[in-house]
C-alpha cells in the first residue's frame, strides 16, 4: 500500500518506514504525515492543532 504525506507529498510504499509515520484525523478525514514532517511538527500535533495551522 502506498501512502502520501499531506504535508509535504512525499510516497512510501516500504510497509517498515510506514510504521514510524503520524496518522490523524481531522474533521473527519485521515491525514498521513511522513517521519520528517511529523518530527518537524511534533509540538504542534501534541497540541491538537489541525495541520493547516502549523
Amino acid at each position: 500500500m502506498e501512502r502520501s504525506c499531506d504535508l509535504c507529498g512525499r510516497r512510501e510504499s516500504d510497509p517498515a518506514r510506514l510504521l514510524t509515520w503520524t496518522t490523524g484525523v481531522e474533521h473527519g478525514r485521515r491525514k498521513n504525515f511522513c517521519t520528517a514532517c511529523s518530527r518537524e511538527h511534533l509540538r504542534m500535533m501534541e497540541g491538537k492543532l489541525d495541520s493547516d495551522q502549523w
